[in-house]
């Protein structure tokens, strides 16, 4: 059962919550459950069976495929506020997780059993709504990825990648090759060349493990977006 204070941080994010005579905010009271998850946590592994859905008050949850060949590539990330919809589909399918998720960053969780999401779904309007539109908006997220991985050069999308992790007023990224190449689906290898080609260029520095962006406006060039 949720204290107050813990309603409250739900009802922050959820605004549906924010009733508290409401017969969903009574039973997310009783039935819900605010767990920690420390940085490094798996939170399911591929093949486990969803016996709980998750709501991230804080922190964030990086949700990837691997391979046959071993490569790793990001599905998507959620954060506060949001949810898992792999979860959510093994959850109502009666399937298994088909990938796997870990915590990135120290995080605090609201968990709700897997059977009473199921209830909810069928009983309470506002928390089909909400789980149908999380659905519906990571879809388009992962059809992006799927766009980026089937037409897009690689080259094209790690200039983009390192332009999004650095802030205008910062040039040094905390990445390494192979966490480049697991984000983006792809091998160390080629990663690695393609860096090589934009430090050739005087784009970047690469060191250990970090990148060093010495020319912005070349390297948004070679985005297209500039």
């Amino acid at each position: 059962m949720l204290t107050s204070d813990q309603l409250k941080i739900a009802a922050d994010m959820l605004p549906f919550l924010e009733d508290e005579g409401a017969p969903l905010t009574r039973d997310f009271v009783a039935q819900a459950t605010l767990f920690q998850l420390p940085v490094g946590t798996t939170v399911f592994e591929e093949g486990d069976l969803c016996s709980s859905f998750a709501i991230l008050a804080s922190g964030q949850v990086r949700v990837f495929a691997i391979g046959e060949t071993g490569r790793e590539i990001t599905l998507y990330r959620f954060a506060r506020g949001e949810s898992c919809i792999l979860t959510a589909s093994c959850i109502l399918s009666e399937q298994q997780f088909p990938a796997l998720a870990t915590v990135e960053e120290d995080s605090q969780a609201f968990i709700i059993p897997h059977h009473t999401f199921q209830h909810w779904i069928d009983v309470h309007q506002p928390w089909r709504t909400y789980v149908f539109q999380m659905l519906a908006r990571r879809l388009s997220t992962v059809m992006a990825v799927l766009d980026e991985v089937a037409f897009r050069r690689m080259d094209t999308r790690i200039a983009e990648l390192l332009l999004r992790r650095a802030a205008v007023d910062q040039s040094t990224i905390n990445l390494t090759h192979q966490q480049i190449a697991a984000e983006l689906g792809s091998s160390r290898e080629v990663i690695s060349r393609i860096l090589a080609d934009f430090a050739a260029e005087g784009m970047i520095e690469s060191g250990r493990g970090n990148i060093t962006i010495r020319d912005r406006q070349r390297l948004m060039r070679r985005t297209g977006s500039f």
